[in-house]
């Protein structure tokens, strides 16, 4: 959600900060503000809108700045607009922050009542009046700070700034993602690591409950409760992104180079892991050679991330033979499940930060499941809190939409059915081989499948105008279909739907009409005549057929439109079906002049409820 930036050091410019917000603008947000102090005091500029608009209201030239902090917002509690937007100054303290305050308006009103005047309508705007109040009481700005949040309920990522103390920051994290940076000759902190790439490879991921006092000589970590210091030496993890990762590199769009670095992806996740599935997951913990130690999987997850848990029941079941129960994070959180005894608690989350999909993991840990995370972000809350963790490698995503990491979810999906599968027995050492093999060829086959990019472009050109698309699929692909429509939803704001195609007529069907767009999965396999049977259904009623297949000459004549694809085994083919999609939705988005990197009232991450 909310971007932070936080600077300390010598040699800061002003710049500096809102390059950080941009690296954070996939995060999404309407208005962005900066706080700084050079020697006279704190300035803050802020301003509705991107930060081109921002950058219309600083100095110029930009002035040096020893502390900073930096915001983008994603409007909760307040419209959009200057007043509403980061960082909130009152008397001589700045703060940004993201997260929800939950009883901001007690804290609101109980202030007002002791005259002091609001000027925000966020539930910010509580945290610096509580924290300027208890200076004018005596307290020291840290206990100043401590005394604020003990009163605050909800979540928060807190970034502040202080005249009493013009060379220290301080960051405060509960429930909302805070990473701290070590430079060689400054410090940083910020909601996510792409922020800080360019400056440091060395990260603190900060801890539920844990207050930061940053100063240039260094880093004092604390438990806000007990005051335990904290070895910042010990946490503190190398990351191998390089700020390249986080550049377009000759791409018009986040999203368009991200479809094209899946292959890689994908390669980088299976890596040598490939060679030996088995002994990869025993080594994590998540499996044994004790047939009945795994009775059941529970996979949980939201977004796209759902998407990929859906097709990984289907590789699961088929491989390894074991029941998998796939549910929605924001739904497990607030019902009273049932785990039982030898169930595998699976979430699968993008950046290990999702505040529903961190509930549900930990409902699952305090009811005695084994955990395990698949997550593309090192040292985030998830990796952190699961008892195992299994890392795809896509590099970062810097696109709303999620592209790369869909894929290498898929692929650690499939490698830990390929061990599963062989440690049960259920696959005999060829079969294994056979399918480690297989896998192995997807990054090629997808490499194959994106040399249709100007076909779909062009394709794309001819549906931009529909108000309403249907996807349909059957078996493994449904899930694909589902994924497609959410693409087409997110990037070019099309209503569409994702349907298993034999639930056509219980419903869907009376959708369809004259040139409505359906798009259709239909590889060869053992459901193709079905399928078949559905696009007739299609035509007979006027609807506009656009097949993916890797059966092109079956369809000749029956669709309007075919992008043909390689064919691969039919537990594997969601990997080359889902690129067509994300290429369509790309153009469509873009050719109606949508920002297809970052869509309207979206965020990267949800942090918050």
């Amino acid at each position: 959600m909310c971007g932070i930036v936080g600077y300390i050091g010598n040699n800061g410019s002003l710049q500096m900060l809102v390059e950080g917000l941009k690296r954070l603008e996939y995060r999404g947000y309407d208005s962005a503000g900066v706080a700084f102090q050079n020697g006279s005091g704190i300035k803050v500029y802020k301003i509705k809108g991107k930060l081109k608009d921002l950058q219309g209201i600083l100095p110029d030239p930009a002035p040096a700045i020893k502390v900073g902090l930096g915001h983008t917002r994603w409007a909760t509690h307040g419209a959009p607009s200057s007043v509403n937007a980061h960082p909130h100054r009152v008397e001589s303290v700045a703060v940004v922050h993201n997260g929800i305050i939950e009883n901001y308006r007690e804290l609101r009103s109980h202030l007002e009542s002791e005259g002091h005047r609001f000027i925000s309508e966020t539930d910010t705007e509580v945290v610096p009046q509580l924290i300027s109040k208890y200076i004018r009481q005596g307290l020291a700005i840290t206990d100043a700070i401590r005394a604020a949040i003990a009163q605050l309920r909800g979540t928060y990522a807190l970034g502040i700034i202080s005249e009493s103390c013009p060379s220290t920051l301080f960051a405060v994290r509960k429930g909302s993602p805070l990473v701290l940076g070590i430079g060689n000759d400054a410090y940083y902190f910020a909601s996510d690591i792409p922020a800080i790439l360019p400056y440091t490879r060395k990260f603190v991921f900060m801890e539920d409950g844990q207050m930061c006092t940053i100063t240039r000589d260094g880093i004092d970590l604390r438990h806000v409760e007990s005051n335990e210091v904290i070895s910042c030496q010990d946490k503190a993890v190398e990351i191998a992104w390089t700020p390249s990762m986080a550049e377009k590199d000759g791409y018009d769009h986040f999203m368009h180079k991200e479809i094209y670095e899946q292959p890689q992806g994908i390669r980088n996740t299976i890596g040598e892991r490939v060679k030996d599935p088995l002994n990869f997951i025993m080594d994590l913990g998540i499996f044994t050679q004790r047939r009945a130690d795994v009775r059941k999987l529970h996979i949980v997850s939201c977004g796209t991330s759902y998407h990929a848990a859906l097709i990984g029941k289907y590789m699961i079941e088929s491989i390894a033979r074991v029941p998998v129960s796939v549910e929605i994070a924001s739904e497990f959180r607030y019902r009273n499940p049932i785990i039982e005894l030898g169930t595998l608690f699976v979430v699968i989350t993008q950046s290990g930060e999702t505040a529903d999909t961190l509930a549900a993991q930990r409902e699952a840990k305090r009811m005695g499941a084994r955990t395990v995370t698949i997550c593309n972000v090192v040292g985030s809350t998830s990796t952190r809190e699961a008892d195992s963790v299994l890392y795809t490698r896509s590099g970062p995503e810097i696109g709303v939409a999620s592209t790369k990491t869909f894929t290498s979810q898929l692929a650690a999906l499939c490698l830990l059915a390929i061990g599963m599968g062989f440690g049960r027995r259920c696959l005999t050492q060829r079969e294994m081989d056979a399918m480690r093999s297989q896998l192995c060829e997807i990054p090629s086959l997808i490499e194959e499948t994106l040399k249709k990019d100007a076909d779909i472009k062009a394709l794309a050109a001819t549906v931009m105008h529909a108000k309403d698309f249907l996807y349909l699929a059957r078996g493994i692909n449904y899930p694909i279909a589902l994924e497609g429509a959410l693409k087409l939803k997110e990037i070019s704001y099309i209503h569409a739907e994702g349907y298993p195609a034999g639930e056509m007529k219980h419903g869907p069907i009376a959708l369809i009409d004259k040139g409505l767009p359906v798009v259709v999965m239909a590889p060869s396999n053992d459901l193709f005549e079905k399928v078949f049977s559905n696009i007739e259904e299609v035509k007979a009623r006027g609807g506009r057929v656009i097949a993916i297949t890797d059966s092109a000459d079956e369809l000749k004549g029956k669709a309007d439109d075919i992008i043909e694809v390689p064919s691969t085994h039919p537990l594997l083919t969601p990997f080359v079906n889902v690129i067509p999609l994300q290429l369509l939705a790309y153009h469509v988005g873009v050719q109606r002049g949508c920002d297809v990197d970052q869509p309207r009232n979206l965020a990267k991450s949800v942090t918050v409820e």
